[in-house]
Protein backbone atom coordinates (compact mmCIF):
# COMPACT_ATOMS: atom_id res chain seq x y z
CA UNK A 1 0.00 0.00 0.00
CA UNK A 2 1.18 3.67 -1.01
CA UNK A 3 0.43 6.01 1.90
CA UNK A 4 -0.75 8.94 0.59
CA UNK A 5 -1.55 12.17 2.26
CA UNK A 6 -3.83 14.72 1.56
CA UNK A 7 -3.39 18.31 1.57
CA UNK A 8 -6.64 19.95 0.73
CA UNK A 9 -6.80 23.67 -0.39
CA UNK A 10 -7.53 26.15 -2.53
CA UNK A 11 -4.12 27.65 -3.00
CA UNK A 12 -5.33 31.07 -3.90
CA UNK A 13 -2.25 30.84 -4.15
CA UNK A 14 0.46 28.72 -2.91
CA UNK A 15 3.18 29.84 -0.63
CA UNK A 16 6.55 28.61 0.81
CA UNK A 17 4.25 27.93 4.67
CA UNK A 18 2.52 24.90 2.22
CA UNK A 19 5.60 23.35 1.19
CA UNK A 20 7.57 23.39 4.42
CA UNK A 21 4.49 22.24 6.22
CA UNK A 22 3.73 19.70 3.33
CA UNK A 23 7.79 18.90 3.61
CA UNK A 24 7.57 18.11 7.19
CA UNK A 25 3.89 16.19 7.56
CA UNK A 26 5.61 13.83 4.89
CA UNK A 27 8.92 13.41 6.95
CA UNK A 28 6.77 13.23 10.55
CA UNK A 29 4.12 10.68 9.50
CA UNK A 30 5.77 8.02 7.56
CA UNK A 31 3.89 9.06 4.19
CA UNK A 32 5.33 7.70 1.13
CA UNK A 33 3.71 10.95 -0.79
CA UNK A 34 1.51 14.09 -0.19
CA UNK A 35 -0.91 15.08 -2.54
CA UNK A 36 -2.00 18.92 -2.97
CA UNK A 37 -5.66 18.35 -3.53
CA UNK A 38 -6.40 22.27 -5.52
CA UNK A 39 -9.98 22.77 -4.35
CA UNK A 40 -12.30 24.61 -6.55
CA UNK A 41 -14.73 25.42 -3.85
CA UNK A 42 -14.29 24.60 -0.74
CA UNK A 43 -17.98 24.72 0.92
CA UNK A 44 -16.37 26.39 4.23
CA UNK A 45 -15.35 29.37 2.28
CA UNK A 46 -16.79 32.03 0.08
CA UNK A 47 -14.05 33.35 -1.65
CA UNK A 48 -14.98 36.16 -4.18
CA UNK A 49 -11.34 36.78 -5.40
CA UNK A 50 -10.49 32.89 -6.22
CA UNK A 51 -8.35 32.65 -9.13
CA UNK A 52 -9.47 30.03 -12.19
CA UNK A 53 -8.68 26.15 -11.00
CA UNK A 54 -6.15 25.87 -13.64
CA UNK A 55 -4.24 29.21 -12.85
CA UNK A 56 -4.01 27.52 -9.48
CA UNK A 57 -3.20 24.14 -10.21
CA UNK A 58 -0.24 25.47 -12.86
CA UNK A 59 1.03 27.45 -9.48
CA UNK A 60 1.00 24.63 -7.43
CA UNK A 61 2.78 21.82 -10.54
CA UNK A 62 5.27 24.78 -10.50
CA UNK A 63 6.23 25.33 -6.89
CA UNK A 64 6.47 21.44 -5.89
CA UNK A 65 9.02 20.96 -9.28
CA UNK A 66 11.23 19.30 -7.93
CA UNK A 67 10.35 18.51 -4.56
CA UNK A 68 10.37 14.67 -4.06
CA UNK A 69 7.09 13.00 -2.70
CA UNK A 70 4.93 16.46 -2.87
CA UNK A 71 2.53 16.39 -5.89
CA UNK A 72 0.10 18.32 -7.69
CA UNK A 73 -3.66 17.29 -8.12
CA UNK A 74 -6.85 18.59 -9.92
CA UNK A 75 -8.79 15.24 -8.80
CA UNK A 76 -11.66 17.45 -7.19
CA UNK A 77 -11.80 19.42 -10.37
CA UNK A 78 -13.94 16.47 -11.75
CA UNK A 79 -15.95 15.83 -8.84
CA UNK A 80 -19.37 17.46 -7.87
CA UNK A 81 -19.03 21.01 -6.35
CA UNK A 82 -18.96 21.94 -3.73
CA UNK A 83 -16.58 19.67 -2.80
CA UNK A 84 -16.91 17.98 0.41
CA UNK A 85 -14.22 15.64 1.70
CA UNK A 86 -15.91 12.41 2.31
CA UNK A 87 -17.12 12.59 -1.14
CA UNK A 88 -13.52 13.02 -2.28
CA UNK A 89 -11.93 10.27 0.16
CA UNK A 90 -14.72 8.06 -1.29
CA UNK A 91 -13.90 8.42 -4.69
CA UNK A 92 -9.92 8.73 -4.33
CA UNK A 93 -10.58 5.19 -2.57
CA UNK A 94 -12.00 3.70 -5.02
CA UNK A 95 -9.90 5.21 -7.94
CA UNK A 96 -6.92 3.98 -6.28
CA UNK A 97 -6.90 1.01 -4.33
CA UNK A 98 -3.36 0.44 -4.09
CA UNK A 99 -3.37 3.98 -1.37
CA UNK A 100 -4.12 4.56 2.12
CA UNK A 101 -5.34 7.82 2.44
CA UNK A 102 -4.12 10.11 5.59
CA UNK A 103 -6.29 13.19 5.62
CA UNK A 104 -4.12 16.03 6.69
CA UNK A 105 -5.85 19.30 8.32
CA UNK A 106 -5.08 22.12 10.06
CA UNK A 107 -6.17 22.76 13.91
CA UNK A 108 -8.81 25.02 13.18
CA UNK A 109 -10.01 23.00 10.62
CA UNK A 110 -10.15 19.93 13.40
CA UNK A 111 -11.43 22.15 16.18
CA UNK A 112 -14.79 22.36 14.05
CA UNK A 113 -14.10 18.92 12.63
CA UNK A 114 -18.07 17.50 13.88
CA UNK A 115 -19.65 20.02 11.45
CA UNK A 116 -18.30 18.53 8.30
CA UNK A 117 -20.25 16.29 6.07
CA UNK A 118 -20.07 12.87 7.16
CA UNK A 119 -17.37 13.79 10.08
CA UNK A 120 -18.39 10.46 11.61
CA UNK A 121 -17.66 8.22 8.53
CA UNK A 122 -14.17 9.91 7.68
CA UNK A 123 -13.26 9.28 11.07
CA UNK A 124 -14.45 5.61 11.20
CA UNK A 125 -12.63 4.93 7.46
CA UNK A 126 -9.29 7.21 7.87
CA UNK A 127 -6.75 8.34 9.47
CA UNK A 128 -5.91 11.80 10.02
CA UNK A 129 -2.92 13.76 10.87
CA UNK A 130 -3.26 17.31 12.56
CA UNK A 131 -0.83 20.54 12.49
CA UNK A 132 -0.95 23.43 14.38
CA UNK A 133 -2.40 26.29 13.45
CA UNK A 134 -2.50 29.79 14.96
CA UNK A 135 -4.81 30.23 18.08
CA UNK A 136 -6.11 26.62 18.02
CA UNK A 137 -6.11 24.55 20.73
CA UNK A 138 -5.63 20.81 20.20
CA UNK A 139 -5.48 18.13 23.17
CA UNK A 140 -3.78 15.14 21.93
CA UNK A 141 -5.14 13.29 24.84
CA UNK A 142 -9.04 13.68 23.60
CA UNK A 143 -7.81 12.62 20.08
CA UNK A 144 -9.40 9.38 19.00
CA UNK A 145 -7.09 6.60 18.19
CA UNK A 146 -6.56 7.22 14.35
CA UNK A 147 -5.79 10.73 14.33
CA UNK A 148 -2.82 12.09 15.55
CA UNK A 149 -1.12 15.61 16.33
CA UNK A 150 2.29 16.59 14.46
CA UNK A 151 4.50 19.72 16.14
CA UNK A 152 5.11 21.72 13.34
CA UNK A 153 6.24 24.93 13.54
CA UNK A 154 3.71 27.76 12.90
CA UNK A 155 5.01 29.77 9.67
CA UNK A 156 3.31 32.99 9.28
CA UNK A 157 2.44 33.68 5.90
CA UNK A 158 -1.39 33.93 4.29
CA UNK A 159 -2.32 33.62 0.93
CA UNK A 160 -4.58 36.65 1.54
CA UNK A 161 -1.76 38.67 2.30
CA UNK A 162 -0.08 37.64 -0.70
CA UNK A 163 -2.77 39.00 -2.83
CA UNK A 164 -2.95 41.99 -0.81
CA UNK A 165 0.67 42.43 -0.81
CA UNK A 166 0.57 42.56 -5.07
CA UNK A 167 -2.28 44.32 -5.40
CA UNK A 168 -0.61 47.33 -2.92
CA UNK A 169 2.84 46.77 -5.37
CA UNK A 170 4.91 45.02 -2.51
CA UNK A 171 7.14 42.74 -2.85
CA UNK A 172 6.56 38.51 -1.74
CA UNK A 173 10.23 37.20 -2.82
CA UNK A 174 9.89 35.58 0.82
CA UNK A 175 6.76 34.53 0.73
CA UNK A 176 6.23 32.45 -2.57
CA UNK A 177 8.56 29.78 -3.89
CA UNK A 178 10.64 31.96 -7.00
CA UNK A 179 9.12 29.61 -9.64
CA UNK A 180 5.46 31.34 -9.13
CA UNK A 181 6.77 34.68 -8.25
CA UNK A 182 5.83 36.36 -11.98
CA UNK A 183 2.48 34.26 -12.06
CA UNK A 184 1.27 35.40 -9.06
CA UNK A 185 2.02 39.19 -9.49
CA UNK A 186 0.56 39.25 -12.91
CA UNK A 187 -2.77 37.20 -11.81
CA UNK A 188 -3.32 38.56 -8.97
Amino acid sequence: MIKTGLFGGSFNPIHKGHVALASKLLRETGLDEVWFLVTPQNPWKQESDLLDDDKRLDMVRLALEGKKGLIASDFEFHLPKPSYTWNTLQALSAAYPDRRFTLLVGGDNWERFDHWYEHDKILAQYEIAIYPRKGSKIDRQQLPANVRLVRTRLINISSTEIRQRVHDGLPIDDMVPKAIIPLVEKWY
